[in-house]
């Protein structure tokens, strides 16, 4: 009778977590900035299936990897939002809850299933007017949570990314911020970025209700052309 096949259980989450790497890593950049009325959300994004998403009233997501199963996660942190803020208030609703939410369900799948997801996502949310806090929560594929200060960027080049970012971040207004992040892509993958090719949203600090707001290719032109 042949032995049964033994991996240990350093070697199987080793494996794993090599795994969703390599997945993340041929995804496309995502950035989160930090700018002077909010927060900036810029991807890397030729397609049409979107990256960058609303999940409540000063809340969105973003999502690196694989899409499937980071619009699946999209899909149960709004859920999970709603839910909350109907049984409750919607004051109660908050990234760093939905964040938590986020690591406790990556962190189960990733050590419970046989396959972990090949993702690493953004939650973020602007700060109420006049001068509330932004937070900026990046999850990774295991569950890890890292509550980042600024900007950071998840997929493709990140590391590379993130170390262009890193000498150069101010608190810019929105106009030069795009051009920050642009640049910054530009330089990382060594090609130009095309406008056309972004997919880019802001929450902005001090709307009423709804914070979020998603920049057409015009308006990226026009601020492009005028700074």
């Amino acid at each position: 009778m042949a032995l049964p096949y033994y991996v240990s259980p350093e070697q199987m989450m080793q494996d794993r977590a090599e795994y969703a790497k390599k997945g993340i890593a041929r995804g496309r950049s995502i950035i989160a900035l930090e700018y002077d009325k909010g927060l900036l959300l810029l991807a890397d994004n030729p397609s049409s299936l979107k990256k960058i998403s609303e999940v409540y009233d000063r809340i969105a997501f973003a999502g690196a990897g694989k899409y499937s199963e980071f619009e699946n996660l999209r899909k149960a942190g709004i859920r999970h939002a709603d839910l909350k803020g109907y049984l409750y208030s919607r004051e109660d609703v908050n990234a760093r809850s939905l964040a938590n939410a986020y690591s406790q369900m990556l962190g189960t799948l990733f050590s419970q299933e046989t396959k972990p997801f090949e993702v690493e996502i953004l939650i973020v949310e602007v700060g109420a007017a006049p001068a509330g806090q932004n937070e900026i929560y990046r999850i990774s594929f295991d569950g890890s949570i890292f509550d980042e200060k600024g900007f950071t960027v998840i997929g493709g080049k990140a590391d590379t990314l993130f170390a262009f970012l890193k000498g150069r971040y101010q608190v810019f207004p929105l106009a030069e911020a795009l051009h920050l992040c642009v640049k910054t892509l530009g330089e990382g993958n060594r090609q130009e970025v095309a406008l056309e090719g972004l997919e880019v949203a802001i929450l902005e600090r001090g709307q009423p209700g709804r914070a979020f707001r998603r920049l057409s290719s015009a308006e990226l032109a026009l601020h492009f052309k005028t700074n």
